[in-house]
């Protein structure tokens, strides 16, 4: 706009000064008008086709980012269609599916490496002529897969685990002449999620045989604590009552027999609880105190023993899972040993929350023992779950202490420190018979 008004400004000048004799009237007008019309005409060629340059881009532009929302899209609905499966197979069979699906490729395929670090293929999406499962086709890569396509073109994405490489997902022959950014994306971003869905698995595997281990080994620790304690008891107890026998002495014979009933008895109240227990559900969202409370409840039940729980002060703070699952374990322990050997007929557990720390104490009034007269080491069978009982509180270190003396009952006191330990007495009122 600025340059045609400088140009007529500047023939009409010149028109009227220096060729005003050459260019009299109306030839003036008419070089004038000629000018400019050669001059709009430029400009506006070139506008135009500056305008039509933009317009393409922008077209160009807008049709990219429609992909990409269409894209995106697509892989929006894969991913929900990946997180609403559970198994592996299934998930990564989805992740080629869409490979193939979202890029227009002829076939797809994914690879992953043993523990052998042998590359093999787990997943494919296209005619099933077309993979060779074993990989004994020519190429060393994810060719050896493919049958009667060797020289197709390939676009493959890493499927890492940290900075290993742990597979490929790989797309064959798109209809593109090459591959875009686009797909390059959309090809990566389905890798991760197949990397992520194994990763998962993996951790998944591991927690389950982690699970798995953990049971066992307290299975393990209750048979060793338990049954295998009970039955060299009984071992004992036959060959003094063969002994008696042989020496005639009938009386004696007879009450080491009744001890062996009543060890027999135990022992099959003892695997029954096992066999309860290992049967019943665990729930690792219950917190400690309703665990004690309903394992106490079942336990009155079946012993025929007046028992209760008492909290003191405020509600427990959460323990980790490892110090709920010993602290659970030692009160079970207690009652079981009230139950085998104190004739009780009254049991209390008080929990109560401390500054930094959770007591927990389990009180009876049976008949009781002299703690101070007890050896452990020697495993008789009235006084090993105490060993099993220290053994689990020092696992979490925790303090335990029996308060105890013939014919008054007995105390249990547990101190589970909430920080590093320190030397916070035990406190609480000595157990009596008749409370």
């Amino acid at each position: 706009m600025i340059v045609p008004a400088l140009v007529v400004g500047t023939i009409e000048l010149l028109s009227d000064t220096i060729l005003d004799p050459y260019l009299p009237f109306p030839w003036d007008t008419v070089v004038v008008t000629i000018v400019v019309a050669v001059i709009a005409g430029t400009l506006a060629a070139l506008a135009f086709r500056r305008i039509d340059a933009l317009t393409t881009s922008l077209e160009a532009r807008n049709a990219e980012v429609e992909a990409r929302a269409e894209t995106a899209s697509a892989l929006h609905a894969v991913t929900l269609a990946i997180a609403s499966l559970s198994d592996l197979d299934a998930i990564l069979q989805t992740t080629v599916d869409s490979a193939r699906s979202l890029l227009r490729a002829d076939l797809s395929l994914l690879t992953l490496a043993g523990p052998d670090a042998h590359v093999r293929l787990r997943a494919s999406s296209g005619p099933a002529e077309a993979f060779d499962l074993a990989g004994d086709q020519e190429g060393d890569d994810v060719r050896r897969f493919l049958i009667g396509h060797g020289d197709a073109a390939i676009l493959a994405a890493p499927l890492r685990r940290g900075a290993t490489m742990i597979g490929s997902l790989v797309v064959v022959a798109p209809h593109q002449p090459g591959p875009a950014v686009p797909d390059i994306e959309t090809l990566s971003s389905l890798a991760n999620q197949a990397a992520l869905a194994i990763e998962n698995d993996r951790l998944a595997t591991e927690l389950r045989s982690a699970a798995i281990q953990r049971e066992r080994e307290r299975i393990a620790g209750e048979i060793h604590d338990g049954l295998a304690q009970v039955l060299g008891y009984v071992n004992t107890k036959s060959q003094a009552v063969e002994g008696l026998l042989e020496a005639g002495r009938l009386d004696e014979a007879r009450i080491q027999m009744a001890e062996l009933a009543a060890a027999a008895r135990s022992v099959y109240v003892d695997v029954r609880e096992a066999i309860a227990g290992l049967a019943e559900p665990q729930d690792d969202d219950l917190d400690l105190e309703t665990q004690i409370r309903d394992y106490v409840g079942r336990f009155a039940e079946s012993a025929k023993i007046a028992a209760v729980v008492e909290r003191v002060g405020a509600e427990l703070p959460p323990l980790p899972a490892m110090a709920r699952a010993q602290v659970f374990a030692i009160v079970r322990e207690a009652l079981t040993n009230v139950r085998k050997h104190a004739a009780a007929r009254r049991i209390a557990v008080t929990l109560e929350r401390r500054a930094s720390a959770i007591a927990v104490a389990v009180v009876d009034d049976g008949r009781g023992f002299d703690p101070d007269g007890v050896d452990e080491a020697s495993g008789d069978w009235p006084h090993f779950g105490m060993t099993a009982m220290r053994r689990r509180a020092a696992a979490i270190g925790a303090r335990i202490d029996w308060s105890s003396t013939p014919g008054n009952g007995c105390r249990v006191d547990l101190v589970v420190s909430l920080a590093p330990m320190d030397d916070e007495p035990v406190t609480g009122r000595p157990a009596r018979a008749n409370r």
